[in-house]
């Protein structure tokens, strides 16, 4: 199956290629991307603080837990949705369901005390919702955009995420500090309707009627369909292959692992803080790099090369002597990683055919929010048993196996992004 460029109408009146940072159509966009994420941090602050207050440890775990079941469950599914009806208004009316579900959860808790009865229904819908939203939100940018800048869309995406990162947990606990869940919700609401605004404002290019043939069918062909045209590419299916093989031995290390190496050795709440912050501070330079620059030279070589050092400077940090050693190793995992996964987004834009856009998507974000987190449990376990050393090197040689397999695609090294 061929490796179909994205074939990008003009959005504008001129044919000249406006550059992503100047072009208000994307600023919009990221504007939404970026109140949604903040959004999202604030609504899981008030949700934990108030299954927190109205039950047992065990029942503030299971509201918790229960929205990622049916974002894990109908994320395929709401890829086709977002290919089949078009990106733009999949997202639109999942961000109007958000909000609208969010504020009323808001005025419910300011005239009635918070339930696990309440809670649950809530952390389900949202999850359904997002399993909507988030395919569709990341199919966008080939849409708004010409192929050359999104590569830079990508960096700017990145660097969004870290700085909503940095700023929801401060405003989501100042939040719910002076007005409780209610004032939480509702802090979240707002950000959700204010990403609503931006997005109904955000212009998309239609697809062409060949492409547009290749989103209709029935739901069930759709997504058989979607699998094939993954399975077939050849640069798509490594790239997946990559992003999804990183992302299992990744993910455990660098959430609970880093807080129980921490406490081992006794490094405390500010030691996991330092690591923490190394790789935050690491992904968004590279992030901010990618923005400024646009392009990097042999991009799917590139990214492979950052999975693998990335991978090998998480598994240094368990055996770091000290602090400051191992958040410098986590910088350099956050550099390397964060330039190597926003290569891998860019990559991923650049390379899928707009039709499949969504359901492509739906499948990368799948091994984040679906597949990553299986491992959280076997990491902390193993630790317990073999401590940190073993653990993060083992899951070290897991996640620099995604860059070697991306190493050994022929297809995959020459794969470049548009100049």
């Amino acid at each position: 199956m061929s490796t179909t460029r994205i074939r990008m109408a003009p959005l504008g009146d001129s044919g000249s290629e406006k550059p992503a940072h100047r072009d208000g159509n994307v600023l919009r966009w990221l504007s939404a991307y970026t109140a949604s994420m903040v959004g999202d941090s604030i609504y899981f602050v008030a949700l934990s603080w108030a299954a927190t207050r109205s039950g047992s440890p065990a029942q503030a775990g299971l509201v918790l837990a229960v929205g990622s079941l049916p974002r894990a469950a109908l994320m395929l599914g709401g890829g086709v949705i977002a290919d089949r009806f078009g990106p733009r208004r999949v997202v639109i009316g999942s961000d109007a369901v958000r909000c609208a579900v969010i504020l009323a959860v808001a005025v419910l808790l300011l005239v009635t005390t918070p339930g696990i009865w309440l809670l649950i229904p809530v952390a389900l819908v949202f999850g359904a919702v997002d399993a909507l939203f988030l395919p569709s939100v990341g199919a966008l940018p080939a849409r708004i955009t010409t192929p050359g800048q999104l590569g830079r869309v990508q960096g700017m995406r990145g660097f969004a995420q870290r700085v909503a990162t940095v700023a929801a947990a401060p405003l989501g606990g100042l939040a719910v500090a002076v007005g409780g869940p209610a004032a939480g919700f509702g802090a979240a609401g707002l950000l959700f309707a204010g990403s609503l605004v931006l997005l109904m404002a955000v212009r998309v290019r239609q697809l062409a009627p060949d492409e547009e043939a290749r989103s209709g069918g029935s739901a069930g062909h759709q997504l058989v369909d979607g699998l094939a045209y993954i399975r077939g590419h050849r640069v798509l299916a490594p790239l997946l292959l990559v992003a999804g093989v990183m992302e299992l031995g990744f993910s455990g290390p660098a959430n609970i692992g880093v807080v129980l190496l921490a406490d081992q050795r006794g490094w405390g709440a500010a030691g996991m803080a330092w690591i923490i912050g190394g790789f935050g501070v690491g992904a968004g330079a590279a992030a901010l790099l990618l923005a400024v620059r646009g392009r990097v030279a042999r991009a799917g070589a590139v990214q492979a090369w950052g999975v693998v050092v990335g991978s090998v400077a998480l598994g240094a940090i368990a055996f770091a002597p000290s602090v400051a050693l191992a958040a410098v190793a986590g910088l350099c995992v956050g550099l390397c990683t964060g330039l190597g996964g926003a290569l891998i987004a860019a990559l991923l834009q650049t390379v899928t055919d707009p039709a499949y856009l969504g359901r492509v998507t739906s499948v990368a974000t799948l091994f984040t929010v679906g597949v990553a987190p299986v491992s959280y449990p076997v990491v902390g376990a193993a630790i317990g048993v073999w401590g940190a050393g073993p653990v993060f090197a083992v899951s070290a040689a897991v996640s620099a196996a995604g860059g070697v397999l991306g190493l050994c695609s022929r297809a995959l090294r020459r794969a470049e992004l548009p100049s």
